[in-house]
């Protein structure tokens, strides 16, 4: 009796000791389900709180398309600038003041140009968004790239006025790729490298002088378009 009674007792132990297991085992599972679950839904909300944070602080209304319309722009203004430039040393054999007068008032029209269609492009994305095109972080942007633009257009001026129109070329580069990184902050991060790229291209056409509209098209030209492509196919295209 007393060896029946042992065996059922360790029968019993075994029989505890496995379910006490099994409910340690679905305790366990249950806690590791609720900690995942709720370390997901705080990560949710870390994410909604950091594209909040985005929406008020950067301006992200800048459309791709704006930088593709303005490198076409740039694409069309330095083609005529090259024929103009051509048929000036034709005719005359230089360029004289007026013709650098000339092609300094086609260089601000294809700013203004560039400026009304990154206006209307990103006007028309934020209102697909239902967000604000003017808002703090629009002035803020603004602030920032206006700074560097209104001073490099400065220096050129003094540059022409002083017969040395020549640089006009590297310093409309280099200063426009310091007012990107200088406002890069305020937006798109991808603004940031096309600032370096235009400050780098800027450099090459202070040393090959000569070739300074070839540099000004492949800066404000060929660079805005694939900025531009780069910039759509990564926040804008479904």
């Amino acid at each position: 009796m007393k060896v029946r009674t042992y065996r059922s007792d360790f029968f019993l132990l075994k029989k505890t000791k496995l379910f006490l297991c099994i409910e340690i085992n679905l305790n366990f599972a249950s806690q590791s389900t609720f900690i995942c679950s709720y370390m997901e839904k705080q990560n949710e909300d870390l994410k909604v709180i950091r594209e909040m944070m985005e929406k008020s602080t950067k301006f992200l209304s800048l459309s791709g398309l704006s930088g593709v319309s303005a490198g076409i722009t740039a694409l069309i203004g330095g083609l005529f600038a090259y024929f103009y430039i051509t048929k000036a040393r034709l005719e005359s054999g230089t360029l004289t003041t007026s013709n650098i007068l000339f092609l300094s008032f086609g260089a601000l029209s294809v700013l203004i140009v560039a400026f009304c269609l990154a206006i209307y492009f990103s006007r028309r994305k934020a209102h697909k968004r239902n967000q604000k095109l003017m808002n703090k972080a629009t002035l803020y942007t603004l602030y920032n790239l206006a700074i560097p633009l209104i001073t490099g257009g400065i220096i050129s001026l003094i540059m022409i006025l002083r017969g040395t129109a020549e640089f006009v070329v590297p310093i409309t580069l280099i200063f426009y790729g310091l007012a990107l990184v200088n406002a890069s902050k305020y937006t798109f991060e991808e603004v940031h490298y096309l600032g370096i790229t235009e400050i780098v291209i800027g450099l090459l056409a202070a040393v090959f002088v000569n070739n300074g509209l070839i540099f000004w098209i492949l800066g404000f030209g060929v660079c805005h378009i694939l900025y531009g492509i780069i910039l759509y196919r990564k926040y804008e295209r479904k």
